[in-house]
């Protein structure tokens, strides 16, 4: 199987770096929405495969088997993830091949197109497989939706019940989980064939899921699935109860300060600052002169 030395890797990131950063606005949030789409694939599948599984690990397990489908699909076709972007893009900056705004740009947009096909998904998911049709004419939330509900609630109010220390938490997942994203992303350039690139991609990405970390665009579908659930059927609440219904459901200034702020955050640092600037760092010396 063909491989790509480091080096020669560092320089391949630059240069797609390049081509991220010179992509229009619509070309951006197109291939965003795509990848945010993906990405909740990924998280859906999560969601059925685990339900009913009893044991803790082995659920770990096969939800981290299963996740890696939405960054298979990004990368071998394509598309645009703000966790991966945020290597990628300021490697080309670091290089001085693209300015430190157009890394700045290419964040942006990326990640509001990755947050509206999340948005599309998690809607998808909660009008159709996550309820149930029953005699009387009404729909109600099977299991699999209620699975959706415990994952939102685990991902916002374990946070927010111990304050501080949850964003801590929060956000040293985040950092973890962008870490193990742009190996899987490092791996995936070092290979030149689809095998070596899917099982690249695949083994950091289970490690990611099954390690209980945290990724925003995968959020952006986990939280928002949950929330539609317990806004459209608030039978949820009391039915799940404990934090759930104490905190009287998910609101949206939950989502995003318990969860969403501090995970993106982390993500620009685990993916940014763990990996683009320590191999940019590493190998600078070893890139060819342009």
């Amino acid at each position: 199987m063909a491989f790509n030395p480091p080096a020669k890797m560092v320089s391949l990131i630059g240069t797609a770096g390049v081509g991220k950063a010179k992509l229009s606005i619509f070309n951006l949030l197109l291939r965003g929405f795509m990848a945010g789409a993906y990405i909740a694939i990924g998280g859906a599948l999560c969601t059925v495969c685990v339900t009913g599984v009893a044991t803790p690990g082995i659920a770990k397990l096969v939800g981290g088997a299963v996740f890696p489908v939405g960054l298979i699909a990004i990368v071998l076709t394509g598309m645009e993830l703000f966790t991966g972007d945020c290597m990628i893009v300021p490697m080309a900056a670091m290089m001085k091949k693209v300015t430190w705004g157009d890394v700045i740009r290419n964040w942006v947009w990326v990640y509001v197109g990755n947050l509206v096909g999340s948005l599309a998904y998690a809607y998808v998911m909660t009008m159709g497989p996550f309820v149930s049709g029953q005699a009387d004419g009404t729909m109600t939330v099977n299991a699999f939706g209620m699975t959706a509900v415990g994952i939102a609630t685990g991902k916002i109010l374990e946070y927010k019940a111990v304050g501080a220390m949850g964003l801590w938490s929060c956000f040293l997942k985040a950092i973890g989980c962008n870490f193990l994203v742009n190996i899987a992303i490092l791996l995936a350039i070092t290979a030149d064939d689809v095998i070596g690139k899917f099982f690249g991609i695949w083994f950091p990405i289970m490690a990611f899921v099954s390690s209980g970390f945290e990724h925003c665009v995968a959020n952006m579908y986990f939280l928002p699935a949950g929330k539609f659930l317990c806004d459209w059927y608030p039978a949820v609440i009391a039915q799940k109860g404990g934090l759930l219904l104490a905190n009287g459901g998910l609101p949206w200034s939950d989502v995003w300060f318990w969860n969403l702020i501090p995970v993106t955050i982390g993500n620009i640092f685990g993916g940014f600052l763990f990996i683009g600037v320590a191999y940019f760092m590493m190998f600078r010396k070893d890139l060819p002169v342009e």
